[in-house]
């Protein structure tokens, strides 16, 4: 009996052109893009700086195997504050952007806020990555410890 149902749902998987396979949990749950990275407490004294603003970021790495456009994609804290990438912004795969806080010349690596202000919490924050959407892609949460989590 056991014979013929297994065979009968093979039969079944063919003829309606599927098969048996599922996608395993890790990989439906695998984000696109990920934030891997936030340094929410940049070295030094918070002197808002340029320099010191720019040491506050946050890494999003391109986790599938092809090149994903972040046109319209947005990242955002707790408070709102929102950075949106504008134009197409093409991440390759396996590549990393730095979305860095201060001011400073965009290139395919380092992407910069231009906040004046500082944008990460240093007693605990979240970042939020939503596509063009506005669908939640990814978050990262920290508390009061360190100056950088890895997510």
């Amino acid at each position: 009996m056991k014979k013929r149902l297994v065979g009968f749902a093979a039969a079944l998987a063919v003829a309606v052109g599927g098969t048996l396979a599922v996608a395993g949990p890790a990989q439906a749950a695998t984000p696109a893009v990920e934030i891997t990275l936030v340094y929410y407490d940049s070295p030094g004294t918070d002197n808002r700086s340029n320099k010191s603003l720019n040491a506050e970021y946050v890494r999003l790495t391109n986790r599938r195997s092809s090149t994903v456009n972040l046109k319209n994609w947005t990242v955002r804290d707790k408070s709102r504050h929102v950075y949106r990438f504008s134009g197409d912004f093409r991440l390759a795969k396996g590549a990393s952007v730095y979305l860095h806080t201060g001011k400073g010349t965009n290139t395919s690596k380092h992407r910069y806020w231009g906040s004046g202000a500082y944008i990460w919490n240093n007693d605990g924050d979240t970042a939020y990555l939503r596509n063009a959407a506005g669908t939640s892609i990814d978050t990262c949460s920290w508390g009061r410890k360190g100056s950088y989590t890895y997510c």
